[in-house]
């Protein structure tokens, strides 16, 4: 399956170029390519076990790849480290806040690491989150240890900010004002942003552009209006006692149950409604919209071998 290639080197944030991660013989990522645009935001979409967390680790430079390159913001995330995490934002789903710290030790601790941290921003988030200053890290609930960790993530104005699954866990509440702090910090500049999630909505909500991956490779790479636009669900009505013949090569996932054929077509052309009409023993043929969570399970249902 061939993924276009949204961006150039000139204007990316992120570049991956088929990089590889075995864990023990184990492949966690599988030669995978990316680039991000500056100014995207990326919803980053798999299952468990798919790949996402290692893939964003690898960008964060808390992990080495086995093979392929690492690119972001034009610098080695291993060579150039230290000056790239001033320029990152990083929100993990396993908090690493030192838990005898109060919230405002938290806020002077990350303000002396950071050469731009802006007291103004933090204390907007501050007030938005309600984080009381004086209560101690290990007091805080999962969705305010959450929101401390964006807060300290966005205070020194990163140019790429990555979201490693920021909202397992997280009641709707606190979901919906994570989101608010990820909006607010996108809003002020034309930031990068990189979220893996398993909350299609807030995908819906936020992204840009999806990437879906699965047992460690890109199934597809795209903006996301387009891929809502051009993957369509064709249900046809076989012939009594007939099965289909001649499969689209847009194919990503079929069914065929009784005398009801269904399939997913990524990217999909009126043109392929005649060729499955025309080479194939049916008698009616409707073609119907989906949306992101129907297109991502069909996607992952779909891959039955690696593309």
């Amino acid at each position: 399956m061939s993924h276009p290639n949204l961006s150039t080197a000139e204007n990316s944030a992120i570049r991956l170029n088929e990089i590889t991660k075995q864990y023990r013989g184990n492949t966690a990522v599988d030669q995978l390519s990316l680039t991000v645009r500056r100014g995207t935001t990326l919803g980053l979409l798999g299952p468990n076990g798919a790949g996402k967390s290692t893939t964003l680790k690898m960008v964060m430079g808390m992990l080495r790849p086995t093979d392929g390159d690492v690119v972001v913001l034009g610098m080695d995330v291993f060579r150039d480290g230290p000056q790239l995490k001033q320029r990152i934002g990083y929100v993990p789903e396993a908090h690493h806040i030192y838990r005898w710290m109060t919230v405002a030790e938290v806020t002077r601790f990350a303000e002396a690491m950071y050469e731009s941290w802006n007291d103004g921003i933090c204390a907007e988030l501050m007030e938005m989150f309600q984080l009381p200053a004086k209560r101690r890290v290990r007091q805080l609930s999962r969705g305010m240890l959450a929101k401390l960790s964006l807060l300290v993530a966005l205070s020194h104005e990163p140019e790429l900010l990555v979201l490693d699954e920021p909202l397992s866990g997280l009641d709707p509440i606190a979901r919906e004002e994570f989101l608010d702090g990820v909006l607010t910090g996108v809003c002020r500049e034309e930031n990068t942003v990189v979220f893996s999630s398993h909350q299609l909505d807030e995908v819906n909500r936020l992204a840009d552009e999806v990437a879906i991956i699965n047992a460690g490779q890109l199934l597809v790479h795209c903006p996301l209006e387009d891929l809502l636009h051009s993957t369509k669900r064709v249900r046809a009505v076989l012939q009594e006692g007939r099965l289909p013949e001649k499969i689209p090569s847009e194919m990503i996932w079929n069914q065929v149950n009784r005398r009801d054929w269904q399939l997913t077509l990524y990217p999909f052309e009126e043109s392929t409604v005649d060729e499955i009409r025309d080479g194939n023993p049916v008698a009616e043929v409707e073609v119907l919209d989906l949306g992101l969570d129907d297109i991502f399970k069909d996607f992952i249902k779909g891959q039955s071998k690696p593309c």
